[in-house]
């Protein structure tokens, strides 16, 4: 299939090159741009076009995508590296990166006074799902201009419209809560079978199935069980999106007991183990290995 819309993205690491090659298979025109050109000079041979400078990957856009790094990244990207002026009048940005709420709003009311528009869309599903077209798309901003991103959305994964402006970026955050808790528990329950006796690659197949199952059992369980930690999703990511969690938390008066202990372990796998740049399932050896 082959169409006329022309698609920048900014931003072609674990989560964006696979994003890129999934718009390229489903036969759109493709810009991209990375800080490290190798990154994207990687994607020529599916068939992208490298731009020098984010400004000029979107100077011809429909859509642009941003998978960048945090808040103060995308918005560097957009307004400091001049993307905003590039884009056409009328083009849609989608900021697919994880930042905090408020963040989004505002990069949607400064775009949106120039004419352009917004979607904040965070996604879950890791490197796994970017690959497969699997990922979970949760998009926030005008039904108008996210029922014109269908097209887009469709080759990389399910999206649905969560709310307003914002609100994609909050249903993020809701996802990160249960998935780092939920890491956590998994880790803690696949230890005490260890240390109890049992096999814990035989236990993790004897609950599958029943309500303790999960893609955190299925995916990062085999991880656990395997102590095997090539990221899928850093454990460094883990740790902004929940200090992003807690911030928002603190903003609107909501007490996050569970999320405050994970973060605290996060914060020690990284510190004193070192593991900041293992897979996020890596929690497992933090509560196998406490502080003494």
């Amino acid at each position: 299939m082959s169409t006329s819309l022309k698609i920048a993205l900014l931003g072609t690491g674990l989560m964006g090159a696979p994003m890129a090659r999934r718009l390229l298979g489903a036969g759109f025109p493709l810009t991209v741009w990375n800080r490290s050109i190798e990154k994207a000079e990687a994607l020529k041979a599916d068939g992208a076009k490298v731009a020098v400078s984010a400004a000029e990957a979107v100077s011809e856009a429909d859509f642009a995508i941003t998978m960048l790094d945090n808040g103060a990244v995308v918005t560097e990207v957009l307004f400091g590296l001049g993307v905003a002026e590039a884009l056409p009048k009328g083009s849609v940005l989608i900021d697919m990166s994880s930042i905090p709420p408020s963040v989004a709003r505002d990069h949607a009311a400064r775009l949106a006074k120039e004419g352009r528009f917004h979607l904040d869309a965070p996604v879950s599903g890791g490197t796994v799902g970017a690959a497969a077209g699997t990922l979970a798309i949760m998009a926030g901003g005008p039904e108008d201009v996210f029922k014109r991103a269908q097209p887009v959305f469709a080759p990389m994964g399910r999206a649905i419209r969560v709310g307003p402006s914002g609100a994609g970026q909050i249903s993020k955050l809701a996802n990160q809560t249960i998935v780092g808790i939920t890491i956590g528990a998994v880790a803690e329950a696949l230890l005490l079978a260890e240390r109890g006796g049992a096999d814990p690659k035989a236990v993790r197949e004897a609950i599958r199935g029943g309500f303790a199952e999960s893609r955190i059992l299925e995916v990062h369980g085999k991880r656990m069980v395997d102590r095997e930690f090539i990221p899928g999703a850093r454990s460094t990511t883990q740790i902004k999106d929940l200090e992003t969690i807690l911030a928002t938390a603190r903003e609107i008066g909501f007490e996050m007991p569970l999320s405050k202990e994970v973060y605290a372990r996060y914060l020690d796998l990284r510190d004193r183990l070192g593991g900041g740049d293992l897979d996020h399932a890596a929690l497992f050896l933090q509560l196998d290995n406490p502080p003494t």
